[in-house]
C-alpha cells in the first residue's frame, strides 16, 4: 500500500514553484521545464562590494528574467515553464587571485562543469540558459556550450550586459549593489581605481592580474555610484536578457544574438 501511495503521488496536480531549489520531482515529472542557470564568482570586488557581487547580480537578474518570461503570453502557442536554477557561484577568477578572498576554480574546471551540468539537466529540461555575471566565465561558456549544442542539447548563454559598463567594481556594479542590496556596500570604502579603457589594460592584466593594473582592485570609479543609477542599469540587462532568451538565437559558441 505504502508503494502504491507514493507512486500515485507522482500522478496528482500541484503548483509549480518558479525555483529549481524549492520544486520536487513530483512537480517535475509531467513536463520540461526550460531552465535558467545563474553564472557568477567569488572574488574581490574592491575595498566596497562583497565577493559575491557577480553572483548576486546573475541571480537577480535571472529571478527577474524568469518573470518576465514567465509574463509572456501568446494566444494559442504554449509557453515554456521556467525555472531559476540555484547560482554557480565559482567561476574562473585568476587575475584576482593574488587579493584574499578570491576563489578560482579555472576555465577546465569551469567548463567541464558546465558540461556535465547541461547532459545531466537536459534528461528532464527542454532548454537551458546560463545567465552571466562574470567576463572570465566567457571562454568556458563558449566552448562548454558548443559542445553541448554538437550534442544535441538545447543550451545556450547570454551576459548580464549593459551599455557603456566599466569593468569591475567601478559605478556599473558599485550602482547595481546599491539597487539591490545597498545594506552591504561598503560606501564609504568605494575609491576610484585605473579609469582607463579595458583594451589598454589587458596586455597588463593578463600579464601580472588585477594587481598589475589596480592596487585597489578597481577598474572604474565606483564613487559615482546610485542607486537610481543601478535600477536603470539593472532594468537593461534583464531586457536585453528577455530579449535575447526570447528570440533564442545561438551564436556558433552559444552566445544569444
Amino acid at each position: 500500500m505504502g508503494a502504491q501511495q507514493a507512486n500515485s503521488a507522482y500522478h496528482r496536480r500541484v503548483p509549480f514553484p518558479s525555483e529549481l531549489g524549492n520544486s520536487t520531482s513530483r512537480q517535475l515529472q509531467a513536463m520540461r521545464p526550460s531552465l535558467i542557470v545563474p553564472v557568477g564568482s567569488t572574488e574581490q570586488h574592491g575595498p566596497h562590494l562583497p565577493l559575491d557581487t557577480d553572483t548576486r547580480i546573475a541571480e537577480a537578474v535571472s529571478r527577474s528574467v524568469a518573470e518576465e518570461l514567465r509574463a509572456q503570453t501568446i494566444p494559442g502557442v504554449d509557453q515554456p515553464t521556467w525555472l531559476v536554477a540555484s547560482a554557480i557561484s565559482y567561476g574562473a577568477s585568476g587575475e584576482h587571485e593574488s587579493f584574499p578572498g578570491t576563489i578560482s576554480i579555472g576555465l577546465a574546471a569551469l567548463e567541464h562543469l558546465l558540461v556535465e551540468f547541461g547532459r545531466s539537466a537536459c534528461n528532464w529540461a527542454g532548454r537551458i540558459v546560463f545567465v552571466n555575471g562574470h567576463g572570465g566565465n566567457v571562454a568556458a561558456l563558449t566552448a562548454a556550450t558548443t559542445l553541448l549544442r554538437a550534442e544535441g542539447r538545447d543550451v545556450a548563454w547570454c551576459p548580464c550586459a549593459a551599455a557603456g559598463a566599466d569593468a569591475h567594481a567601478g559605478h556599473t556594479e558599485t550602482s547595481v549593489l546599491l539597487h539591490l542590496s545597498p545594506a552591504d556596500v561598503w560606501v564609504d570604502e568605494s575609491v576610484v581605481g585605473n579609469t582607463a579603457p579595458l583594451p589598454e589594460l589587458l596586455p597588463a592584466l593578463r600579464r601580472g592580474g588585477m594587481a598589475a593594473v589596480s592596487p585597489v582592485g578597481v577598474l572604474g570609479d565606483p564613487t559615482t555610484a546610485t542607486a537610481a543609477e543601478g535600477s536603470r542599469i539593472f532594468a537593461e540587462m534583464v531586457e536585453s536578457s528577455v530579449r535575447r532568451i526570447s528570440a533564442w538565437q545561438p551564436s556558433s559558441g552559444g552566445m544569444l544574438a
